[in-house]
């Protein structure tokens, strides 16, 4: 797989990535979801954060370094109220874009000063993923192919979170038959010798639902106008519209854009939840395994 900027991707095809984390502005507690996003659209070869970890405010990203194999890059700040963090992560990020060895870029942050970052790297022809959180400003948002909210990692991380194995339920305890005392004032049956007790059954466990729910919507409006832009560039003569190629126009246009936002895992799932504004079709060939979903707006 031969890309624009000479990298030749993994063996498995997939797209070889760098993720590049700015410290002052990512949290934590959203990395064990990010690095999970981040595998969606490739393998992260490079995974490095930036920052001043001398700093109190950085001591609770000791154990997720560890835990997910991230190369920390100490960053000391030169002077009171200058970020020094931004400079570093930039440096770094041409340098391994000039080394043609990777296919993408994730960039980690909420900062705004990382806009030209990522056009420069997309007019080198390499793919820009964006997280942020939801005050990222917008021009660092365009600027990315595509961009994530972290917020969004977090809804599924409590979904997650929220399931729970069940717990065996303790034997009942036997009560003792009336009967003769044996030597250590234990009941044993009338005429009968002593038995070994038979092994205790543990009650057996229900089974385990699979969670399917999605995370509850962040608090944003269907932006119907926009769903129907994208049907009708996408749609034939008749209005039907490929669902993968609608998705594709929604990234262009709106790079921010996740069914996650508003309640859905997939892209399919919010159009079926919204049956008097669309329609949505599953076509394919009789006794094929796999179908082509399509979508119409009705009104």
């Amino acid at each position: 797989m031969k890309t624009k900027s000479g990298s030749t991707g993994g063996d498995d095809g997939q797209q070889r990535l760098a993720v590049l984390i700015d410290a002052d502005n990512a949290q934590p507690s959203v990395i064990a979801g990010l690095l999970a996003e981040v595998a969606k659209y490739g393998v992260s070869s490079v995974k490095r954060i930036y920052g001043d970890f001398t700093s109190t405010q950085q001591s609770q990203w000791k154990k997720e370094l560890l835990r997910h194999s991230i190369s920390p890059v100490q960053q000391f700040a030169y002077t009171s109220g200058k970020n020094a963090t931004d400079s570093s992560l930039i440096i770094d990020a041409m340098d391994l874009m000039y080394t043609g060895r990777f296919d993408g870029f994730c960039l980690v942050s909420s900062d705004s000063d990382f806009t030209r970052l990522a056009q420069r790297l997309r007019e080198e022809g390499l793919t820009v993923y964006g997280f942020g959180e939801r005050k990222t400003p917008d021009a660092f948002v365009k600027a990315c192919d595509k961009f994530i909210y972290t917020e969004v990692l977090r809804a599924e991380a409590q979904v997650l979170d929220s399931v729970r194995l069940p717990t065996l339920a303790p034997a009942p305890a036997k009560k003792a038959r009336p009967g003769r005392r044996g030597k250590a004032g234990a009941a044993v049956p009338a005429n009968s010798a002593p038995s070994a007790p038979a092994p205790a059954t543990p009650a057996a466990a229900p089974p385990i639902a699979p969670r399917t729910e999605a995370p509850a919507a962040l608090g944003s409006p269907l932006p119907l106008a926009l769903l129907r832009q994208a049907i009708e560039e996408a749609s034939d003569d008749n209005g039907w519209a490929f669902l993968g190629s609608v998705g594709s126009y929604l990234t262009k246009v709106q790079p921010d854009f996740d069914p996650r936002l508003f309640g859905h895992k997939k892209l399919s799932d919010l159009f079926k939840q919204h049956p008097k504004s669309f329609a949505v079709e599953e076509r394919g060939l009789p006794g094929a395994s796999s179908k082509k979903v399509f979508v119409k707006f009705v009104g």
